[in-house]
């Protein structure tokens, strides 16, 4: 049975942040010591991003400024530390709203499928928790049919997306009439704030908040319509570096663990992670034996955690400049947005009228584990 990945879209709050504004907003703050000054320029610089979107709309530089400011006073320059329960309320707000924007927008990419039509609904997070949940919500404000089948992966971090499409795909394939909606959104400025630790100033410097959306069925596409054959997937945990990316609840907020030595183990490991994803089927499994995968391959949408992370992709696997693109102009124009983000990069390489019908895709992401989830398609249409 074939099974596709439809009507993928993306979508962004409205409040934009420019990277060097940040920058200075940061290493301004009271309290930093010189050490994590010097930090704070150097994550900041090399980051390789220019702008990242955020839900916080007084983090903005333009503009009146709040009255009562929860995250930023403006007068002062100071960032505010607000607790877990306001930055999760403020969750519940924003991200129910870009669920909907999301989801609404994959169905109206594809002519042949209606709200009616789905069956399924997988939402995904790790930067908020509400019950009821995402994944009602979607089904209430989409008017779904009453007895949709609802999950929600939480708190599993960056490579999230991967196992929901994998989940998707393998519905469709006990229930060939199946249509599943999924939904990612993470908000992960919700949980900066101004430290001191160097794991903490990494993140700073790094994560965005995005949705991403798409329907998986196995129905016939419609006639001119672009799409993802989702043809295999993989799952692999390091041997080392379970302590390297964590993510956990603190009394302001989430807390994330990002280690420096996390590009050095995905680069270790990386090969032997996608290596029983590529030998379903022997001509890329050799390729990869040969180090010619980036030959057999034409395009690899690779989660940008960082600009180090996709420099060790790119020197371990031996692909070229051009391949990376993708992934290095959604680092570039959004950030980090955890699980959202190879949503992204997998609708830009859709776009790229040089992706033809057949061209051979890897999705590759990670996280807390650490893992590596990867994924195998055709682009068809």
């Amino acid at each position: 049975m074939t099974v596709m990945m439809r009507g993928l879209s993306t979508a962004v709050p409205t409040t934009e942040l420019v990277q060097s504004d940040v920058e200075e907003v940061f290493a301004s703050q009271p309290g930093l010591t010189r050490l994590a000054q010097r930090i704070v320029s150097t994550s900041f610089g090399v980051s390789g991003i220019e702008r990242r979107y955020t839900v916080i709309d007084e983090l903005t530089l333009e503009g009146p400024a709040a009255e009562e400011p929860e995250f930023f006073d403006r007068t002062s320059g100071r960032l505010l530390d607000p607790g877990t329960r306001l930055r999760n309320d403020r969750y519940e707000t924003h991200a129910s709203r870009l669920y909907v924007e999301a989801g609404r927008a994959a169905l109206d990419a594809v002519d042949g499928i209606t709200a009616a039509d789905v069956t399924h609904v997988i939402t995904v997070s790790c930067t908020g928790f509400y019950a009821p949940g995402p994944d009602f919500v979607l089904a209430r404000d989409l008017g779904l049919r009453a007895g949709v089948q609802r999950y929600h992966l939480g708190f599993m971090g960056c490579y999230a997306s991967v196992p929901a499409l994998r989940l998707a795909r393998q519905l469709c394939e006990a229930d060939a009439e199946a249509v599943v909606l999924v939904v990612s959104v993470e908000l992960c400025t919700l949980h900066l704030r101004t430290s001191n630790d160097p794991d903490t100033i990494v993140a700073t410097s790094l994560f965005g908040d995005g949705a991403g959306a798409a329907l998986v069925s196995a129905r016939p596409l419609d006639e001119g319509e672009r799409a993802f054959q989702l043809d295999a997937f993989a799952t692999r945990t390091t041997p080392q570096g379970e302590g390297a990316m964590a993510w956990r609840i603190g009394d302001h907020g989430f807390e994330m663990v990002l280690s420096n030595a996390v590009p050095s183990l995905i680069g270790e490991h990386v090969t032997g992670a996608i290596a029983p994803l590529l030998e379903s089927e022997p001509a890329l499994g050799a390729a990869l034996d040969e180090e010619r995968a980036g030959e057999a391959i034409e395009h690899w949408a690779i989660h940008p955690g960082g600009r180090s992370i996709l420099d060790k992709v790119e020197s371990t696997l031996r692909l070229t400049e051009a391949q990376l693109v993708p992934a290095r102009e959604t680092l570039r124009d959004y950030g980090n947005m955890s699980s959202a983000t190879v949503l992204f990069v997998l609708e830009r390489i859709l776009r790229d009228p040089a992706a033809v019908d057949g061209d051979r895709v890897v999705a590759m992401a990670f996280g807390p584990g650490l893992t590596v989830e990867s994924a195998l398609l055709t682009v068809r249409g």
